[in-house]
């Protein structure tokens, strides 16, 4: 059975992996005011251009169920089962229309990752890994669905405007945490965004403490883990890559979030995002 593999775009895979695997990105919807462009139309810098330019933030929007419907059948010719995997279901209703778009087509597969970003992007490759392994679709789904459980999606948020402008969290918080210098580690607890810690601190001195802790508190497989981030962060970004491989992992993916994370988490977050131990 030739098994294929797609993902809403806010799996934040790099490029290359997406080719050589063969992955189907459908991308989502960014809207800067009256213009709606595809992930794939806009970078992260033009995001950022326009909030600066204009004070306010893109809309992102889901695929509808017809849309989601037309790509799984145009995929569906190609292979003989379909996995799609959807940004989770907690947070937008793509993952549903996804799911109901599944119902009418015989062979595919939605799988509610729990996660976002590079999160989803854990379980896109392990679906990879088993399908090379030749381990069948029913095998595949099953433990896919339990490692949806396993993903450590975390990042730091060096500034909370974004999330303030979005309606994630007060003026209150945002005068709180630049008064003190505050850092925020936002976490994916079943499949919710949650403040869990907050560090002190620059952002170069605060990174390395919050991998040790999310380490110590979530222990991972040492297989592959990425490094998410929204903008380059060529100050701090190689320091963490090289810490990360510093702990064994064998394969370690820096990667650059696409426009609907940046949209709603602004530039300077950064994150690593691994598969746990069981």
């Amino acid at each position: 059975m030739k098994i294929g593999i797609s993902a809403d775009s806010t799996c934040d895979i790099p490029k290359e992996l997406i080719e050589k695997y063969d992955i189907n990105i459908i991308p989502l919807y960014v809207n800067l005011e009256d213009e709606q462009y595809t992930e794939a139309e806009i970078t992260h810098k033009e995001i950022y251009d326009f909030v600066s330019k204009t004070g306010v933030l893109p809309k992102t929007s889901a695929r509808t169920v017809i849309e989601y419907k037309e790509e799984f059948e145009k995929l569906r010719k190609k292979y003989d089962a379909l996995i799609h995997f959807s940004l989770s279901f907690e947070i937008s209703s793509t993952g549903n229309n996804a799911l109901q778009a599944s119902k009418e087509l015989e062979n595919v597969y939605v799988i509610d990752t729990k996660q976002l970003s590079s999160g989803s992007g854990i379980l896109v490759l392990s679906a990879v890994d088993k399908i090379n392994e030749g381990k069948t679709i029913t095998e595949i789904i099953n433990e896919l669905e339990g490692e949806a459980d396993r993903v450590q999606s975390s990042f730091i948020i060096n500034k909370l405007n974004y999330l303030y402008k979005g309606g994630r969290c007060s003026a209150v918080a945002v005068f709180g945490a630049n008064l003190l210098k505050l850092k925020i580690r936002i976490q994916l607890v079943n499949g919710k965004m949650e403040a869990t810690k907050k560090y002190m601190g620059p952002l170069k001195s605060v990174l390395p403490k919050y991998v040790d802790d999310i380490i110590k508190e979530k222990p991972p497989v040492l297989k592959r883990c990425f490094v998410t981030s929204s903008s380059e962060m060529e100050d701090v970004k190689p320091e963490i890559i090289e810490k990360v491989k510093g702990l064994g992992f064998k394969e370690v993916i820096p990667m650059q979030a696409g426009a609907t994370i940046c949209s709603h988490c602004g530039p300077e977050t950064i994150g690593i995002l691994y598969l746990t131990q069981p």
